[in-house]
């Protein structure tokens, strides 16, 4: 029996919200991470950037669940940093300096609140056919990174695919099964919980987990504006991140429309003007306290589906766990405990999910109608194909590369496109 918003009790509610913390939190902290490193912070500045990125996506997921006149899509969706902008970010910190890399960030925000009218106004562009088949790719693209988590968290290393990592990954994902299979209620909507926790537990008992970085956090940290300094406006930087926002904009979307045919809710443009504009909020903010940009979590729709929960509710709990963390370093630390492999196997699940969401979403696609299969073949192939090989454009101009590279990008263009061109604009009026 599929739960209601009356079903999740205020404590229930906060167990939800600390699932989709964990869910979220290795995501999350990827950005600054592989940012941090690639542009030699120092352990103190990596201790900032870490905290704040935490706290600053507790703000940014709480701007998105309260809905105002002009800001809050009202779905329970939570914000991470989006990965896309990974590579950009590190291009213009390298060559352009930090300044250079917030002032595009904040400019982007800025461009992205005043173009959220005229985004939405897009709507039709998104139908099923497109919605889905992004979702789908989404999902799919995603399980490689799970499955190299499974083995380890990186295929160079020596202990990648070890008897101790495959084990713990398969009795997180077994721990899940059965949580679901054999759980009832409250208990069966958090069987990805269940799994992590319990994964972590083995992981300790085989002595595979350190708790040193509890030690060496901080206990308190205090946000503060322009920590690395003021920011610069380059503009041949701040046109690239304006770009990648644009991307991120078309993801959320597909996050959005996912979790309205989840939750039942309709997304029309003032829903989608007032998603667009708190996610350029965000990324203004993050510009200003020095982090990254923001974007819904594709990982969290998997869990809204897995658990049937669909209020608000929990996702509350998880910005204000967020904001907790990035306030308090040491606690936040712990959730860095979860072992990679614990962690690979409880994305397998939830990224899953998500391409089963999509395939969801296809199916209200007439597929006897031949433009519509071939739309949604050469999309995911695309999508899929040039996730796995990005090296086939190595040889183009860094920019292009970048983009083709991005199996997730490439498949939302081609599959809009398609659409438009075989099936036109009036194809678009009907969405999910």
């Amino acid at each position: 029996m599929e739960k209601t918003t009356n079903d999740v009790t205020t404590a229930q509610a906060a167990v939800l919200g600390l699932q989709h913390l964990l869910a979220m939190y290795a995501g999350a902290v990827a950005v600054p991470l592989l940012i941090g490193q690639a542009l030699n912070f120092t352990s103190e500045q990596m201790t900032y950037l870490i905290s704040i990125d935490i706290f600053m996506c507790g703000v940014a997921t709480l701007l998105q669940l309260v809905v105002t006149k002009y800001f809050g899509i009202g779905l329970p969706v939570v914000l991470g940093c989006a990965i896309q902008a990974v590579a950009p970010l590190i291009m213009i910190g390298s060559n352009k300096g930090i300044g250079a890399m917030y002032g595009s960030i904040i400019a982007a925000g800025v461009v992205i609140v005043l173009i959220a009218g005229m985004f939405s106004k897009v709507k039709k562009l998104f139908p099923p056919l497109v919605t889905g088949t992004v979702i789908t790719t989404i999902g799919l693209t995603l399980i490689p990174v799970a499955i190299e988590k499974m083995g380890g968290g990186s295929a160079a290393s020596k202990e990648f695919g070890s008897l101790e990592n495959l084990g713990l990954a398969f009795f997180t994902i077994i721990l899940i099964l059965l949580t679901q299979i054999l759980g009832k209620g409250f208990v069966q909507s958090i069987s990805v919980l269940v799994g992590l926790v319990g994964g972590t537990l083995l992981a300790v008992a085989m002595g595979m987990v350190s708790f040193d970085i509890i030690h060496e956090a901080q206990w308190v940290h205090i946000p503060q504006p322009f920590y690395f300094g003021k920011p610069i406006f380059d503009i041949s930087s701040i046109i690239l991140m304006v770009i990648i926002s644009i991307v991120s904009m078309v993801e959320s979307t597909g996050v959005y429309f996912a979790l309205g045919d989840i939750t039942g809710k309709h997304i029309g443009e003032e829903e989608l003007k007032r998603g667009y504009r708190a996610e350029g909020l965000a990324v203004i903010l993050g510009g200003i306290f020095n982090t990254f940009p923001y974007t819904g979590f594709s990982q969290n729709v998997g869990l809204v589906q897995l658990s049937g929960i669909k209020t608000r509710k929990p996702v509350f709990f998880s910005a204000a766990f967020l904001i907790t963390l990035g306030l308090l370093p040491k606690i936040g630390a712990m959730a860095q405990m979860i072992p990679e492999p614990v962690l690979g196997g409880g994305m397998l699940v939830m990224f899953g999910m998500v391409a089963v969401q999509g395939m969801r979403m296809l199916a209200k696609v007439d597929f006897n109608n031949d433009k519509n299969l071939l739309i949604v073949a050469v999309s995911i192939g695309f999508g899929l194909g040039f996730a796995i090989m990005p090296e086939l454009f190595q040889k183009m101009p860094e920019t292009i590369s970048m983009f083709a590279g991005n199996g997730i990008v490439m498949s939302s263009l081609i599959a809009i496109v398609l659409n438009v061109s075989l099936n036109g604009l009036s194809a678009g009026e009907e969405t999910a």
